[in-house]
């Protein structure tokens, strides 16, 4: 059996280590693994694999590929993979939810935080070499606390449970919404379904976006939804930026409709330097790293393992993607 392997980027820590590589070699010995560093080289060798371990396929990879029969991206979020020809076809798509769990929820909590005790103000005044306790001192605006607030969380998949077991160490009320939802863990107070998106906008301090990104979810927060929203409640988003109107947003922290925003993703990315997001008080932004951690290439390579002795002993894979659903 063939796997090809296209986990390419220009990014250093996109690309697949030696180690991984080292070690998917030698637990499976009867499987040939071949890297590859560009496009043109991937879907080459994807031509005769009967499997991949990608970021994406593209649909003349899939079109040449005739012997693909599974595809693993490294990637929670699959759009890149869902476009018709994969969706029609019999590959089976499975993804790496879960391996960014950890540190995106630790994210969460760094931008809530940041966010409550006006952080990201004392270390724009740090950068500045000024002693300014009066920006963060002021009156009817001071540092805030996390403790008994309520945090919403759309999308309760690995990422959104992670999040609320750490908002509710924080002594947190938790409430998330997630469809087909039939156990309450102990860390989530209340389960809405989507349809009750208003209640839960409306009665939370800090509302978190970690849903998928699908044509349902794409815009879910627009004017409407921010309108429900507390005025001195913070909107924190780690799942794509397509899932808020960003020009809604703005006008949001403008006029304030919320109290601020801490964001990982954007509409266009790299967010432009002309966007009034920047320059805006109440917002803090970070590019698009929440899910970087020193760990993640061990956690996709054992996920990824665990799938291919599944699929060398035929028995079913584990984070297997509704193709037609989109996640």
């Amino acid at each position: 059996m063939k796997v090809a392997i296209g986990l390419y980027s220009k990014h250093e820590v996109w690309r697949l280590p030696e180690e991984p590589l080292r070690f998917l070699g030698e637990e499976f010995p009867e499987v040939t693994f071949v890297s590859t560093d560009s496009e043109e080289e991937f879907g080459r060798e994807l031509e005769n694999a009967e499997a991949a371990l990608c970021w994406a396929v593209t649909p003349e990879q899939l079109k040449r590929a005739k012997n693909l029969r599974w595809v693993h991206t490294a990637a929670a979020g699959v759009g890149r993979n869902l476009f018709p020809e994969m969706v029609a076809s019999e590959v089976v798509l499975t993804n790496s939810s879960g391996v960014h769990a950890v540190p995106i929820a630790e994210h969460v909590i760094g931008l809530l935080l940041s966010l409550s005790r006006k952080l990201h103000v004392a270390m724009t005044h740090q950068a500045e070499r000024k002693w300014r306790e009066e920006s963060i001192l002021s009156p009817g605006s001071l540092p805030g606390e996390v403790f008994d607030k309520t945090i919403g969380i759309i999308g309760l998949g690995a990422i959104g449970r992670a999040v609320a077991e750490r908002a509710k160490a924080l002594g947190m009320q938790v409430v998330g919404i997630r469809r087909n939802w039939r156990k309450l863990e102990y860390f989530v107070d209340q389960i809405l379904p989507p349809e009750q998106l208003d209640t839960l906008l409306s009665q939370s301090d800090v509302v978190v976006v970690a849903c998928p990104l699908t044509e349902e979810t794409k815009g879910l927060i627009g004017e409407a939804q921010l309108k429900k929203m507390k005025p001195t409640a913070f909107l924190i988003n780690i799942a794509r930026g397509k899932i808020i109107d960003q020009k809604a947003l703005i006008r949001a922290l403008k006029e304030g409709w919320i109290g601020g925003a801490g964001l990982d993703v954007f509409e266009e990315e790299p967010l432009p330097e002309a966007s009034e997001l920047w320059g805006l008080p109440n917002v803090v932004i970070t590019p698009h790293v929440a899910g970087a951690t020193p760990y993640y290439w061990t956690r996709v390579t054992n996920l990824f393992a665990d799938n291919l002795r599944r699929f060398l002993s035929g028995q079913p894979l584990v984070n297997v993607v509704d193709k037609k659903a989109g996640y």
